[in-house]
């Protein structure tokens, strides 16, 4: 971030208070975006493990790291003189920065895959894309993304400049140079490539599909929904980070004018790479239908005061579907007395035969 903060005429600060503003927006939607995704996907404890919805939930985290650690701290060098968090946040801010997009990007170029492996070989593919291999998938994500990030810790560093403590890099154009190239090309280049080549390869295989058994199938028309958002959640990071890297890269590679007009520039890239943190949630509530049915739901559940306790024996079983997908379970509770009925599957309970499978739900609570 290191052609974004310091404006070449200290009077000329556009971005004083539009970009605080739009900053605290951010932090607030991605906040409670990113946190209901969680409270979605861990709902009790019980997330359906399947690869995809292992892969969102790395991303929610990845972005809520983002929000909490960067968003707060980058707002203030449009407000503030200089930096007044000190060196050592200084040095980790950054760092962060570069670990989340590390992680964001490197996650959505696996699930691009993992999506790919699902349409073109579901059956084949069963035994690659389980829970454990996603598990292991994010572990070296997470691993990867911490060497990458690893030498901004001392990429940045305290500078005063006329008595004012200004959080800037330190090291040699040189050593400059490489570091930016290379998290351009493995933080955005490289995965951009993998997701594009497979989602290219997806997209045509959907399109080109003839099966009519396979047509009118409910899973494949839910596969292709769950892709569809997917792909939309890859394009947004796509758009978001290319105008910062280019900036970057039009520093090194050409003659970037230090103007007002590439001032303002560079504020919309700042802004637009930072919004990508809180717009995944947007998009899974506006094509997931599972997502809204979930989100509705955790969210009367914060707003519902807590019921009285209830001293009859409480049984724990499967009943509903959670997550973003319908194959997905939900374990519930319900009291003694309407055990019978869970054990039957619905179809009678002590009032007399012929009860059918609503009355099961009828019983039971919405909120854990």
């Amino acid at each position: 971030m290191n052609v974004f903060i310091v404006s070449e005429n200290p009077e000329f600060k556009p971005g004083s208070i539009t970009v605080p503003v739009i900053f605290s927006l951010i932090f607030l939607l991605g906040t409670v975006g990113n946190g209901l995704v969680l409270a979605v996907l861990l709902r009790n404890g019980q997330m359906s493990y399947s690869t995809t919805n292992l892969f969102i939930l790395n991303l929610s985290i990845a972005d809520l790291f983002f929000i909490i650690f960067c968003v707060p701290f980058q707002a203030t060098i449009y407000t503030l003189d200089g930096w007044v968090f000190g060196s050592f946040m200084c040095k980790v801010v950054h760092f962060f920065i570069y670990l989340t997009m590390y992680a964001s990007s490197l996650t959505l170029a696996a699930v691009s895959v993992d999506r790919y492996l699902a349409i073109r070989y579901p059956l084949k593919s069963r035994d690659l894309r389980t829970a454990r291999n996603a598990a292991g998938a994010i572990a070296v994500i997470w691993a990867l993304s911490i060497i990458f990030a690893g030498p901004y810790l001392s990429y940045y560093q305290i500078v005063h400049y006329n008595g004012v403590p200004i959080c800037m890099p330190i090291w040699e154009d040189r050593r400059r140079k490489i570091m930016d190239i290379s998290s351009f090309v493995f933080g955005y280049l490289i995965p951009m490539a993998i997701l594009s080549l497979a989602y290219a390869r997806t997209i045509k295989f959907l399109w080109t599909s003839v099966d009519p058994i396979e047509t009118i199938s409910e899973s494949k028309k839910a596969k292709r929904k769950v892709t569809k958002m997917i792909i939309i959640v890859a394009a947004l990071f796509c758009l978001c980070w290319l105008p910062h890297h280019l900036i970057i890269m039009w520093f090194w590679f050409g003659h970037f004018p230090f103007i007002k007009a590439t001032y303002v520039f560079r504020i919309v890239a700042h802004c637009m790479s930072y919004a990508n943190s809180c717009l995944n949630p947007i998009v899974y509530a506006l094509i997931s239908k599972h997502f809204r049915k979930r989100f509705k739901q955790v969210f009367a559940c914060l707003l519902k005061k807590k019921s009285k306790a209830v001293n009859n024996k409480v049984h724990v079983v499967h009943v509903a579907n959670v997550g973003f997908f319908p194959t997905n379970t939900e374990v519930s509770q319900i009291n003694e007395e309407n055990c019978k009925i869970l054990r039957t599957g619905g179809t009678e309970d002590e009032t007399g035969p012929g009860q059918q499978r609503r009355s099961l739900r009828q019983h039971v609570p919405r909120c854990p």
